[in-house]
């Protein structure tokens, strides 16, 4: 009678799921399989956003078991093994009634459950040795099938256009920056952004981005990010404050993410208030120097390169032009990365920064974000999601850095 609104095809699924076995392989070597329990993972491995637990063994027929939605999985997913199960003590009966028994060695996906769950789960299993399976499934999303990029690219061609065309068109200085939040989300919502933005990290959690007025920019923030922000209040710090109005001669710092069909592109817009020969020149400075981090780290996008080295000549190359203090942050809000990797979550692998030395792999997508907070100004600086070539970075979230100078 119903008819899925898209259906992930049969061979995109099967190389997902081979990928991670040639990865369980090299990362978790004793088990005889991965289990899956978050819905973002079920659904990179089976086309479905389900409610359950997802067993991939290293050989054999892959078992989905839903607690509810099992007649959603079979119309979303081409898995043939989709069963039903109410608890975790169900799992090895149901795993061994699909053909695909539970191994003696497990990888779990840890990061996927809670705390007092995984305890249910180990007290329910107690057969089962569990080791850690998260690095499979962050290393098989970081690099992008064909199918993937398509969507990618969409996604990251309208986030240019909101930033850059429509949204200039709707906000005015004298704006408070919820009033320029609310615009915001009319602009994107009207062209397709899907409405959450997705974090991988356990926990965190972000709604719209940051909209940032002048010193907004410069406010201490809990984001693990370089802009500040007011937010809308203490109980969700995003989007904008309703007390912040955007002032004539001041700048207005949107670091807002896109969504689009499960996949979503991070980028930054930077705007003045007032005509370009009235931008002051900390302003001008700041950005253009921004600018040419992003070029340069761009250029070295290709395979082969090396995130923690990139992140290294970024710092080498603020401290040689005098923007150390700054740069990626002002005071507490200072982060020690410039970039991260991006598709399902926006805090995807792998992260530019130290410590992060496996090389880049082509299809990779990234999001760089050079940014330079100035005292009592504001935060200026870019972020574009690129993608790994051969030839560099291409940027999927157009071309245009500068500032967009609008005035009342």
């Amino acid at each position: 009678m119903f008819t899925a609104l898209e259906r992930l095809p049969e061979t995109e699924m099967a190389a997902r799921q081979e990928k991670c076995r040639k990865l369980l392989s090299e990362i978790a070597p004793d088990a005889g399989g991965l289990l899956v329990f978050s819905r973002l993972a079920i659904y990179y491995l089976t086309g479905t956003w389900a409610n359950g637990v997802f067993w991939l063994p290293v050989s054999g027929q892959p078992v989905l078991a839903c607690r509810k939605g099992r007649e959603r999985a079979l119309l979303e997913s081409p898995m043939e093994a989709v069963v039903t199960f109410r608890s975790y003590r169900d799992l090895p009966g149901a795993c061994s009634g699909a053909g695909s028994p539970l191994a003696p060695v497990v990888a779990a996906e840890q990061s996927g459950l809670a705390w007092n769950l995984a305890a249910m789960l180990t007290s329910r299993l107690p057969e089962v040795r569990f080791v850690p399976g998260d690095a499979v499934l962050t290393r098989a999303q970081a690099v992008k099938s064909d199918w993937e990029l398509a969507k990618i690219r969409l996604c990251g061609a309208r986030h240019a256009t909101a930033l850059r065309e429509t949204i200039p068109a709707h906000i005015r200085p004298g704006m408070t920056e919820r009033a320029i939040s609310h615009q915001c989300w009319s602009a994107f919502f009207a062209l397709g952004h899907m409405g959450p933005l997705r974090m991988g990290n356990p926990g965190e959690e972000i709604f719209l981005g940051h909209v940032a007025a002048g010193d907004s920019g410069n406010y201490p923030s809990v984001f693990n990010g370089p802009v500040g922000l007011r937010g809308e209040h203490p109980a969700l710090p995003f989007g904008g404050y309703a007390g912040t109005v955007w002032q004539k001669g001041q700048v207005l710092t949107l670091d807002i993410g896109f969504a689009l069909e499960g996949y979503q592109t991070d980028k930054t817009q930077v705007y003045f208030a007032g005509p370009a020969e009235a931008l002051p020149k900390a302003v001008r400075r700041g950005h253009d120097f921004c600018i040419r981090v992003q070029q340069a780290t761009a250029e070295a996008l290709r395979p082969g390169a090396l995130p923690s080295k990139l992140y290294a000549d970024a710092l080498a190359m603020a401290e040689r032009e005098g923007f150390a203090e700054g740069f990626m942050g002002l005071g507490g809000n200072t982060v020690q990365f410039l970039g991260h990797g991006i598709g399902l979550t926006i805090d995807g692998w792998p992260v530019l920064a130290k410590g992060f030395d496996a090389p880049l792999e082509e299809g990779m997508t990234l999001a760089l974000e050079p940014k330079f907070g100035i005292p009592d100004v504001g935060m200026v600086g870019v972020e574009n999601t690129f993608e790994v070539t051969p030839a560099g970075g291409i940027s999927l979230t157009g071309d245009a850095f500068d500032i967009l100078c609008l005035e009342a």
